[in-house]
């Protein structure tokens, strides 16, 4: 993945909460931009979270990200019940 795409996603106003897929399978949740550091090859999610904030920092090679994915919000969820 290209740096400029993922800064396209985490700069969307207003912002999705979106998932990273990487190849070896794991996947990042990031519900808020700050919680995203884009870097020329790499991207640090912070992962994990207590009341909001993350455990630690993961550095993912942007060349291992296959795939992002747009989470569900609340209020899309609450529409489907």
């Amino acid at each position: 993945m290209r740096p400029e795409n993922l800064l396209e996603v985490v700069r969307t106003r207003p912002f999705a909460p979106f998932r990273i897929h990487v190849r070896d399978g794991l996947r990042y949740d990031v519900h808020h931009p700050g919680q995203m550091i884009v870097l020329r090859s790499r991207a640090v999610p912070g992962a994990g979270r207590d009341n909001g904030l993350p455990y630690h920092l993961e550095h993912l090679a942007l060349l291992h990200v296959v795939r992002l994915e747009v989470l569900p919000t609340e209020s899309s969820e609450e529409r489907k019940q």
